[in-house]
């Protein structure tokens, strides 16, 4: 867990956006967990000697998930370059890789690293929400 700084924070990305983001992360890791999940459950028995997996209940369900990524991916390509870059940034202190003292650092890096593939990068993240989570919460947002 990251050291929380003690620090007056002027964000170009208002936390509770962030907070939004975490919440339609956690979402779609839901969606895909539940697939995932002991995977046997899932199976389905077609004759004595064939199996097939079910890993859904349906298109309705499958628009569903899709529609919330969709959604997140949509969000994330409408943020200008400094709220681009400070989710960014957000997940990299969350994931460790910079402490919230280096809060202009990792801006900086992300700004530079800013393009239209933002969405595909954030949700490529496994532990998106988490890290968008402990990052806010290292930096007292």
């Amino acid at each position: 867990m990251q050291k929380r700084v003690e620090k007056e924070w002027d964000l170009a990305i208002d936390p509770d956006t962030v907070r939004f983001f975490i919440l339609k992360a956690k979402a779609i890791s839901a969606a895909v967990n539940d697939d995932y999940a002991d995977g046997s459950e899932h199976e389905v028995e077609l004759d004595s000697q064939s199996r097939d997996s079910h890993l859904h209940d349906g298109l309705a369900e499958e628009a569903e998930e899709n529609l919330t990524e969709e959604e997140l991916r949509e969000l994330i390509n409408d943020l200008n370059v400094d709220e681009a870059a400070e989710l960014i940034a957000l997940a990299w202190i969350g994931r460790g890789d910079y402490d919230a003292a280096e809060w202009t650092e990792a801006v900086n890096e992300a700004r530079q690293r800013t393009n239209k593939r933002v969405s595909k990068y954030l949700l490529g993240m496994p532990l998106l929400a988490d890290w968008l989570e402990e990052g806010l919460e290292a930096i007292g947002a």
